[in-house]
Protein backbone atom coordinates (compact mmCIF):
# COMPACT_ATOMS: atom_id res chain seq x y z
CA UNK A 1 0.00 0.00 0.00
CA UNK A 2 1.06 3.81 -0.96
CA UNK A 3 0.14 6.63 1.37
CA UNK A 4 0.17 9.94 0.76
CA UNK A 5 1.38 11.73 3.73
CA UNK A 6 0.62 15.45 2.25
CA UNK A 7 -2.53 16.09 -0.19
CA UNK A 8 -4.73 19.44 -0.60
CA UNK A 9 -7.98 17.78 -1.71
CA UNK A 10 -9.99 20.04 0.30
CA UNK A 11 -9.21 22.58 -2.69
CA UNK A 12 -11.10 20.35 -5.81
CA UNK A 13 -14.96 21.19 -5.83
CA UNK A 14 -16.48 17.69 -4.28
CA UNK A 15 -17.47 17.11 -7.54
CA UNK A 16 -14.17 15.55 -8.28
CA UNK A 17 -12.67 14.15 -5.22
CA UNK A 18 -14.06 10.70 -5.26
CA UNK A 19 -12.77 9.96 -8.92
CA UNK A 20 -9.47 11.41 -8.13
CA UNK A 21 -9.27 8.93 -4.96
CA UNK A 22 -10.74 6.22 -7.13
CA UNK A 23 -7.68 6.88 -9.83
CA UNK A 24 -4.82 6.76 -6.90
CA UNK A 25 -6.95 3.55 -5.07
CA UNK A 26 -6.28 1.99 -8.86
CA UNK A 27 -2.37 2.39 -8.39
CA UNK A 28 -1.96 1.27 -5.10
CA UNK A 29 -2.92 4.22 -2.45
CA UNK A 30 -3.88 3.00 0.68
CA UNK A 31 -5.34 6.71 1.83
CA UNK A 32 -4.65 10.24 1.77
CA UNK A 33 -3.75 12.55 4.47
CA UNK A 34 -5.46 16.23 3.71
CA UNK A 35 -3.55 19.03 5.27
CA UNK A 36 -5.60 21.82 6.48
CA UNK A 37 -4.02 25.73 6.16
CA UNK A 38 -6.61 27.88 7.78
CA UNK A 39 -9.01 27.13 10.66
CA UNK A 40 -12.06 27.29 7.90
CA UNK A 41 -9.91 24.21 5.47
CA UNK A 42 -9.08 22.41 8.73
CA UNK A 43 -12.47 21.77 9.06
CA UNK A 44 -13.45 20.99 5.43
CA UNK A 45 -10.11 18.38 5.55
CA UNK A 46 -12.57 16.64 8.17
CA UNK A 47 -15.77 17.27 6.44
CA UNK A 48 -14.65 15.27 3.44
CA UNK A 49 -12.33 12.53 6.28
CA UNK A 50 -16.06 11.62 7.38
CA UNK A 51 -17.25 11.29 3.82
CA UNK A 52 -14.20 9.18 2.51
CA UNK A 53 -13.04 6.16 4.32
CA UNK A 54 -9.50 6.59 2.03
CA UNK A 55 -9.28 10.46 3.78
CA UNK A 56 -7.64 11.29 6.96
CA UNK A 57 -6.77 14.86 7.80
CA UNK A 58 -4.53 17.33 9.66
CA UNK A 59 -5.49 20.39 11.34
CA UNK A 60 -3.28 23.81 11.17
CA UNK A 61 -2.70 27.44 9.82
CA UNK A 62 -0.19 27.78 6.97
CA UNK A 63 2.83 30.57 7.67
CA UNK A 64 1.45 31.98 4.06
CA UNK A 65 -1.89 31.88 5.29
CA UNK A 66 -1.61 33.36 8.38
CA UNK A 67 -3.22 37.58 7.63
CA UNK A 68 -3.53 38.59 10.72
CA UNK A 69 -1.96 36.81 14.31
CA UNK A 70 -3.70 34.05 15.82
CA UNK A 71 -6.08 34.20 18.31
CA UNK A 72 -6.94 32.00 21.49
CA UNK A 73 -9.84 31.60 19.79
CA UNK A 74 -8.03 30.01 17.05
CA UNK A 75 -5.95 27.67 18.91
CA UNK A 76 -9.17 26.49 20.81
CA UNK A 77 -10.63 25.97 17.49
CA UNK A 78 -7.71 23.76 16.18
CA UNK A 79 -7.23 21.87 19.77
CA UNK A 80 -10.95 20.84 20.01
CA UNK A 81 -10.93 19.78 16.16
CA UNK A 82 -7.46 17.45 16.64
CA UNK A 83 -8.98 15.89 19.91
CA UNK A 84 -12.69 15.18 19.04
CA UNK A 85 -11.88 14.25 15.33
CA UNK A 86 -11.17 10.55 15.46
CA UNK A 87 -9.59 10.65 11.78
CA UNK A 88 -7.51 13.78 12.45
CA UNK A 89 -4.00 12.02 12.53
CA UNK A 90 -1.68 15.04 12.02
CA UNK A 91 -0.59 18.74 12.70
CA UNK A 92 -0.06 19.59 9.19
CA UNK A 93 0.10 22.30 8.15
CA UNK A 94 2.60 24.67 10.03
CA UNK A 95 5.98 25.99 9.81
CA UNK A 96 7.90 29.26 8.59
CA UNK A 97 8.11 30.58 4.68
CA UNK A 98 10.81 33.81 4.38
CA UNK A 99 9.80 33.81 1.04
CA UNK A 100 9.60 37.57 -0.16
CA UNK A 101 6.19 39.18 0.90
CA UNK A 102 4.59 36.65 3.18
CA UNK A 103 3.58 37.69 6.69
CA UNK A 104 4.95 39.22 9.68
CA UNK A 105 7.82 36.74 10.98
CA UNK A 106 6.86 37.46 14.44
CA UNK A 107 2.68 36.23 13.69
CA UNK A 108 4.44 33.43 12.13
CA UNK A 109 6.75 32.17 15.09
CA UNK A 110 3.94 32.52 17.40
CA UNK A 111 1.68 30.53 15.46
CA UNK A 112 4.62 27.53 14.66
CA UNK A 113 5.45 27.33 18.74
CA UNK A 114 1.42 27.67 19.74
CA UNK A 115 0.72 25.26 16.93
CA UNK A 116 3.62 22.40 18.03
CA UNK A 117 2.63 22.44 21.93
CA UNK A 118 -1.04 21.56 20.49
CA UNK A 119 0.54 18.92 18.36
CA UNK A 120 2.47 17.82 21.26
CA UNK A 121 -0.36 17.99 24.13
CA UNK A 122 -2.40 15.77 21.20
CA UNK A 123 0.99 13.83 20.69
CA UNK A 124 0.10 14.52 16.97
CA UNK A 125 2.91 14.10 14.36
CA UNK A 126 3.99 17.45 13.21
CA UNK A 127 4.32 17.92 9.28
CA UNK A 128 6.18 21.27 8.40
CA UNK A 129 6.50 23.80 5.93
CA UNK A 130 9.21 25.35 5.50
CA UNK A 131 10.70 28.05 2.43
CA UNK A 132 14.04 29.40 3.00
CA UNK A 133 13.58 29.50 7.13
CA UNK A 134 15.23 25.71 7.52
CA UNK A 135 17.30 26.30 10.03
CA UNK A 136 14.68 28.63 12.17
CA UNK A 137 12.13 25.42 11.68
CA UNK A 138 14.54 23.16 13.12
CA UNK A 139 15.80 24.99 16.08
CA UNK A 140 12.39 26.22 16.72
CA UNK A 141 11.27 22.61 16.50
CA UNK A 142 14.29 21.55 19.02
CA UNK A 143 13.38 24.24 21.60
CA UNK A 144 9.42 23.75 21.66
CA UNK A 145 10.04 19.50 21.67
CA UNK A 146 8.91 18.46 18.92
CA UNK A 147 10.94 15.94 18.56
CA UNK A 148 9.10 14.09 21.54
CA UNK A 149 6.23 13.69 18.66
CA UNK A 150 8.31 13.47 15.44
CA UNK A 151 6.53 14.41 11.71
CA UNK A 152 7.75 14.76 8.54
CA UNK A 153 9.49 17.65 6.62
CA UNK A 154 7.10 18.21 3.76
CA UNK A 155 7.99 18.67 0.40
CA UNK A 156 11.82 18.45 0.69
CA UNK A 157 13.66 20.16 -1.41
CA UNK A 158 16.81 20.60 0.89
CA UNK A 159 20.68 19.28 1.05
CA UNK A 160 22.15 16.80 2.37
CA UNK A 161 23.51 18.08 5.33
CA UNK A 162 19.54 19.73 6.06
CA UNK A 163 18.42 16.12 5.57
CA UNK A 164 20.93 14.72 7.86
CA UNK A 165 19.79 17.70 10.42
CA UNK A 166 15.98 17.17 9.93
CA UNK A 167 16.83 13.40 10.45
CA UNK A 168 18.53 13.60 13.47
CA UNK A 169 15.69 15.84 15.11
CA UNK A 170 13.65 12.59 14.74
CA UNK A 171 11.43 13.86 11.69
CA UNK A 172 11.13 11.99 8.24
CA UNK A 173 12.19 13.81 4.88
CA UNK A 174 9.05 13.53 2.04
CA UNK A 175 9.81 13.13 -1.02
CA UNK A 176 7.39 14.34 -4.08
CA UNK A 177 7.62 15.10 -7.83
CA UNK A 178 10.61 17.24 -7.61
CA UNK A 179 12.47 14.18 -7.31
CA UNK A 180 12.03 14.09 -11.13
CA UNK A 181 13.80 17.17 -12.21
CA UNK A 182 16.42 18.17 -9.26
CA UNK A 183 20.10 16.54 -9.26
CA UNK A 184 20.45 17.40 -6.10
CA UNK A 185 17.87 16.18 -3.91
CA UNK A 186 18.05 12.51 -6.16
CA UNK A 187 21.22 12.46 -4.81
CA UNK A 188 20.46 13.05 -1.43
CA UNK A 189 17.68 10.68 -2.05
CA UNK A 190 20.88 8.17 -3.00
CA UNK A 191 22.13 8.13 0.18
CA UNK A 192 20.00 8.73 3.04
CA UNK A 193 18.79 5.81 4.58
CA UNK A 194 15.92 4.49 3.07
CA UNK A 195 14.13 3.78 6.71
CA UNK A 196 13.87 7.77 7.25
CA UNK A 197 11.60 8.97 3.67
CA UNK A 198 8.10 9.01 3.76
CA UNK A 199 6.12 10.11 0.07
CA UNK A 200 3.51 12.80 -0.36
CA UNK A 201 2.13 14.45 -4.21
CA UNK A 202 1.12 17.99 -2.08
CA UNK A 203 -1.82 17.57 -4.66
CA UNK A 204 -3.96 20.56 -5.22
CA UNK A 205 -5.73 22.06 -8.42
CA UNK A 206 -3.25 23.28 -11.00
CA UNK A 207 -5.61 25.75 -13.64
CA UNK A 208 -1.75 26.81 -14.94
CA UNK A 209 -1.31 23.50 -16.32
CA UNK A 210 -4.07 23.41 -19.77
CA UNK A 211 -4.22 19.38 -19.66
CA UNK A 212 -6.04 18.57 -16.69
CA UNK A 213 -4.55 15.18 -16.76
CA UNK A 214 -1.29 16.50 -15.80
CA UNK A 215 -2.51 17.60 -12.79
CA UNK A 216 -0.41 16.14 -9.77
CA UNK A 217 -2.64 13.62 -7.89
CA UNK A 218 -2.33 11.06 -5.62
CA UNK A 219 -1.66 8.72 -8.33
CA UNK A 220 1.47 9.92 -8.67
CA UNK A 221 2.76 8.29 -5.76
CA UNK A 222 3.80 5.38 -7.91
CA UNK A 223 6.45 6.70 -10.00
CA UNK A 224 8.18 8.62 -7.19
CA UNK A 225 8.45 5.47 -5.13
CA UNK A 226 9.77 4.11 -8.60
CA UNK A 227 12.01 6.28 -8.75
CA UNK A 228 13.25 6.47 -5.47
CA UNK A 229 13.41 2.86 -5.96
CA UNK A 230 15.70 3.22 -9.10
CA UNK A 231 18.33 6.22 -7.07
CA UNK A 232 18.83 3.49 -4.57
CA UNK A 233 19.22 0.25 -6.45
CA UNK A 234 16.81 -1.29 -4.78
CA UNK A 235 13.41 -3.85 -5.82
CA UNK A 236 10.13 -1.39 -5.89
CA UNK A 237 8.76 -3.96 -4.03
CA UNK A 238 10.92 -3.52 -0.89
CA UNK A 239 10.51 -0.02 -1.47
CA UNK A 240 7.01 0.30 -1.08
CA UNK A 241 7.18 -2.21 1.98
CA UNK A 242 9.91 0.19 3.42
CA UNK A 243 7.61 3.53 2.90
CA UNK A 244 4.93 2.03 4.70
CA UNK A 245 6.52 0.80 7.56
CA UNK A 246 8.18 4.51 8.09
CA UNK A 247 4.24 5.42 7.99
CA UNK A 248 2.84 3.39 9.95
CA UNK A 249 5.80 4.09 12.60
CA UNK A 250 5.18 8.27 12.39
CA UNK A 251 1.63 7.39 12.93
CA UNK A 252 2.28 4.84 15.54
CA UNK A 253 -0.22 6.63 17.96
CA UNK A 254 -2.89 7.14 15.33
CA UNK A 255 -2.56 3.52 13.28
CA UNK A 256 -5.72 2.24 15.55
CA UNK A 257 -7.73 4.95 13.76
CA UNK A 258 -5.99 4.15 10.28
CA UNK A 259 -7.14 0.14 10.40
CA UNK A 260 -10.91 1.12 11.59
CA UNK A 261 -10.97 2.95 8.06
CA UNK A 262 -8.73 1.23 5.73
CA UNK A 263 -8.55 -2.72 4.67
CA UNK A 264 -5.71 -4.62 4.40
CA UNK A 265 -3.57 -1.62 6.96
Amino acid sequence: MLIDTHVHLDAFPDSEIEAILGRGHDVGVGFVICAGTTVDSSIRCIELSRRFHPFFSGVGVHPMDISKPLTTKDYQTLTELASTEPKVIVMSEIGLDYMEGMPDRAWQFSAFREQISIARALKLPIVFHSREAHQDCLRVLKEEKGYEVGGIMHYFQGSLEEARQVIDLGFYISIARPIFRLPHLQEVVAKIPIENIVIETDSAPQPFKKNRDNWTEPRYLRPIMEKIAELKGMDTGMVEASLFQNTKKLLSGQWDIVTKFVSNS
